[in-house]
């Protein structure tokens, strides 16, 4: 490949990374918007129903067909879609208990904890000065999360958690990613949330363990409701930005290197910062500033460092 043509890859890589932050960030705001009024896992059903209809009409065709879900790793399409099912039902806790850049910022983690399992699983090599970017990283989720003060909420680990999640589902991806699609694993994955979250409405859907839990896991617990005619638009607006983000990001990282790609997806930031402050009235106080510059800073320098040092780079936080 000549170098204009790596150029020209990169650029619409770099374009696809962007476009996929800002599905991302829409929605993130419109899983906060909803998590008033409906369960976690009433939210996670529908969407997924919206998502699944236009991956099979408008996707499908265009990455083979049915062969999409033909598969030689079963397993590992299921535990994947466990981790990304779990990945976003707990990053979704946060997103509801928090506030939008608060949450946002703590799961940017996951290219921190991505570089630290690969050292465990993959056997790959990382010098001092990641893990220095690494530790940097950390000091700046506790900045924000505030363990051992009366501002501490339980709901900051959540982020945390789902940024592990989705390390271990970034690892799986890259172990079967040599013979499975990107369109073949967002299919699966849609599936396992369609399932997961319908096995879960079916056995606490009705609320009954809702008085027992704490306030930050209310979302969690609460009862199936009613869906509300006029919050139809936002389900759908969920579903087709939840898709399209995974086809994105996917793309992103299918046509472009990944140093060059994964800081594009990094205006996700930005966007959590303007919907806190348009839609939801929050803004990050000096300490919140501080961790987000942190945790920011270090996810960029280990995509900046990896190249470097020959090894793979820690992908961006990509999701779903």
């Amino acid at each position: 490949m000549t170098q204009v043509s790596i150029e020209r890859t990169n650029l619409v890589g770099a374009l696809c990374a962007f476009t996929a932050a800002l599905c991302f960030s829409l929605n993130d705001v419109a899983i906060k918007f909803v998590s008033d009024g409906y369960a976690l896992h009433q939210v996670v059903f529908l969407r997924a129903l919206m998502g699944i209809p236009t991956f099979l009409v408008l996707v499908m065709p265009f990455f083979g067909g049915i062969n999409v879900f033909r598969t030689r790793r079963p397993l590992a399409h299921a535990a994947r879609g466990l981790c990304v099912v779990f990945a976003n039902s707990f990053l979704f806790l946060g997103l509801a208990a928090l506030p939008i850049a608060d949450a946002v910022a703590i799961f940017f983690v996951s290219p921190l904890v991505i570089t630290v399992f690969s050292v465990i699983f993959l056997r790959e090599r990382v010098g001092a000065r990641r893990w220095v970017a690494i530790a940097v990283g950390f000091v700046g989720v506790l900045l924000i999360a505030k363990p051992g003060t009366s501002a501490f909420q339980l709901a900051s680990v959540f982020p945390m958690i789902a940024a592990s999640l989705y390390a271990v589902m970034h690892i799986i991806a890259r172990r079967i990613g040599d013979t499975e699609s990107a369109a073949t694993m967002a299919i699966y994955s849609q599936s396992c949330f369609l399932v997961v979250s319908a096995a879960i409405g079916l056995s606490i859907g009705d609320g009954k363990l809702a008085e027992m839990a704490p306030a930050d896991l209310d979302f969690l617990l609460r009862a199936w409701a009613p869906v509300d005619p006029s919050d139809i638009p936002i389900f759908v607006l969920l579903g087709l930005s939840g898709l399209a983000g995974v086809l994105f990001i996917s793309q992103a990282y299918r046509l472009s290197e990944a140093a060059f790609a994964a800081p594009f997806e990094y205006v996700s930031m930005p966007m959590a910062i303007l919907w806190g402050v348009t839609v939801f009235g929050t803004w990050p106080d000096a300490v919140a500033w501080a961790g987000i510059a942190l945790i920011l800073g270090s996810g960029l320098y280990l995509v900046w460092r990896g190249p470097r040092k020959g090894t793979h780079v820690a992908d961006g936080p990509g999701r779903r």
